[in-house]
């Protein structure tokens, strides 16, 4: 039987720990249950030790990131299939069988997701995630259920399972020798866009990321970074310049990465004319860190396209998912 390890990275989040981790425990079968502290200074550690006495603890001496939490914590877990959860999901029972079924059947697959729905609006889907991540001809990642600030009810209609393009970190299984084999997260997204990165580097590599629909978690969502937070405008904006950068091919990278710091600056200006002002400079800090780091992103393009030159179009959107949202009106995945 293979040994699942569910992982939950944790910052400063003793409320989010007591609130979330025992469906966690209850509802997670022979599962290792982990949580990985990440230099917390609230009482989470006291908490941990003194209410959940079956969940290992990894103690990180400081805060890296998510990136940089999951990497170290993961080095120090032995197991066949790592999960990847937030501390802010609320599992339900039985939720991790369909997604080893998945995995156990098809050596191909490498990472699966869950049905993602709304803890607080439980019958809708939830941003990170939803009912599957997808991404665009230009690197616009969104998904099934959710696109832009348009989140669909659920009404069984991704009851299904179906390859993706990207499992959301916020909870997502994958097999621990190939995260292994890709070094994990890249530590310089910090946060955001890490598990797309991962999930690209998959998919040139051969395997397929799927969506289950028979598994069903709940979650809060931006639990340690609002949606409005300048910080999340900077983390987005930099990871999907470098994201496209590390995976696009080279006559693609041409035309996009101008076309997409365009479209940037005119999100930018939107920023600005909504009185948003710190969201217009942390567009722009996003890009002048992006070319900072350029040198950094092309050692590690060459080597992922030395090793994996090409990458499946078929799992690619074809379209431009900003002008079918904006400009076509196309709200609704389906």
């Amino acid at each position: 039987m293979s040994h699942t390890a569910v992982v939950i990275l944790n910052y400063n989040g003793e409320k989010l720990l007591q609130q979330f981790l025992p469906s966690v425990v209850q509802n997670s079968g022979n599962a290792e249950i982990i949580v990985a502290d990440n230099g917390s200074t609230d009482q989470s550690l006291l908490i941990l030790s003194r209410d959940f006495p079956s969940v290992r603890i990894i103690t990180l001496d400081e805060n890296y990131g998510f990136c940089g939490g999951y990497n170290r914590a993961l080095n120090q877990v032995k197991a066949d299939y790592y999960v990847l959860l937030n501390s802010d999901v609320e599992v339900t029972p039985n939720w991790l069988d369909s997604l080893l079924n998945l995995l156990d059947r098809d050596n191909q697959i490498a990472a699966v997701q869950p049905k993602i729905l709304s803890y607080h609006n439980r019958n809708k889907f939830e941003h990170a995630g939803a009912a599957g991540g997808l991404i665009d001809s230009l690197g616009y990642p969104f998904c099934r259920g959710r696109i832009f600030n348009s989140v669909e009810e659920d009404k069984g209609q991704y009851n299904d399972e179906v390859e993706i393009f990207w499992a959301t970190g916020a909870c997502m299984i994958v097999r621990s020798k190939l995260y292994h084999q890709f070094n994990g997260l890249d530590e310089d997204f910090f946060a955001h866009m890490e598990e797309i990165d991962l999930c690209w580097k998959l998919h040139r590599s051969g395997y397929k990321i799927y969506y289950s629909g028979n598994s069903t978690v709940y979650h809060v969502g931006a639990g340690t970074l609002d949606y409005s937070s300048p910080r999340k405008t900077y983390l987005n904006f930099r990871n999907g310049l470098s994201l496209i950068f590390k995976h696009l091919d080279s006559g693609e990278i041409l035309y996009k990465i101008p076309f997409r710091i365009l479209l940037d600056w005119l999100a930018a200006f939107i920023f600005l004319i909504k009185f948003q002002p710190k969201n217009t400079l942390a567009v722009l800090r996003a890009h002048l860190d992006f070319i900072k780091n350029l040198n950094r992103n092309r050692a590690k393009r060459n080597a992922i396209r030395k090793e994996y030159p090409t990458y499946p179009r078929d799992v690619i959107h074809k379209g431009i998912i900003l002008f079918d949202y904006f400009l076509k009106g196309k709200k609704y995945y389906r």
